[in-house]
């Protein structure tokens, strides 16, 4: 013997008692951008078309209006992400500003903050109290723990604004693209405009269920469901805007 005391392994019980341990969601605010806008650019690219066909229009009235619809959508989507981005982190600037003054200047104001929010979830005022006195030993974890309770990101967290409104302009006219394909894709085999919706139907279909698949996988959430959810979505919109392009069709005397 070396005089080392040795430990005995006991077996590992957790897992048998926890149960199968759930699956984790996707990470990185960039998929949940083209997953998000992707759904958004297929329900108004393919409501857009249903709207057209019930018209009666050509297929180039289509490609025309349909890929003009979509750039400009594209553009105003990857435009509003990134103001809205940059907006949230000016903010969160700000409000570490305003942290750091509180922080510096009313420490224990916001000791007694976090010591009742500790308590408030199940701590003990001991316990509280200790926590509290470790973090106001460091002031950027002080700060960064506030902002934290107040619910508030720091200016680093994230992806850069400018790279979240690029992907979603691009995810836009890509997913967005797939309504709209139809009918050039079908152009070679029938000029039968009825025959190119149908291909759009089944493509903007197709397109859904992928994305929506690809929203369970990010929320968690069971694929079935998901996907059932968003084919129901896209269908009942692009049902809601052929009605309406007939209505509209009828009302302006564009009778065949």
């Amino acid at each position: 013997m070396d005089g080392r005391a040795t430990a005995t392994l006991l077996p590992d019980t957790t897992a048998n008692n926890a149960g199968e341990r759930p699956k984790e969601p996707w990470k990185g605010e960039l998929v949940k951008s083209i997953v998000y806008a992707g759904l958004d650019a297929i329900i108004t690219s393919f409501s857009l078309i249903s709207s057209i066909s019930a018209g009666r229009l050509s297929s180039v009235d289509v490609l025309v209006l349909g890929f003009a619809n979509l750039v400009a959508d594209g553009i105003s989507m990857g435009f509003g992400d990134y103001v809205s981005s940059n907006t949230e982190r000016d903010v969160a600037v700000k409000e570490r500003l305003v942290t750091e003054w509180e922080v510096t200047n009313r420490r224990k104001r916001q000791e007694r903050a976090l010591v009742d929010r500790y308590q408030d979830l199940g701590m003990n005022i001991n316990d509280a109290t200790t926590v509290v006195n470790i973090f106001s030993k460091y002031e950027d974890i002080m700060v960064d723990e506030k902002m934290v309770q107040d619910g508030v990101l720091s200016p680093d967290d994230g992806e850069k604004p400018w790279k979240k409104g690029l992907i979603t302009f691009g995810a836009f006219l890509v997913f967005g693209s797939a309504p709209i394909l139809a009918f050039i894709i079908l152009i070679p085999f029938t000029h039968n405009d009825t025959h190119k919706f149908i291909g759009a139907c089944v493509l903007s279909a197709l397109a859904l269920a992928a994305l929506g698949a690809a929203k369970a996988k990010i929320a968690g959430q069971n694929y079935a469901l998901s996907v059932s959810g968003t084919l129901f979505n896209g269908a009942l919109a692009g049902f809601a805007a052929y009605m309406i392009g007939w209505v509209l069709r009828d009302v302006a005397g564009l009778e065949d």
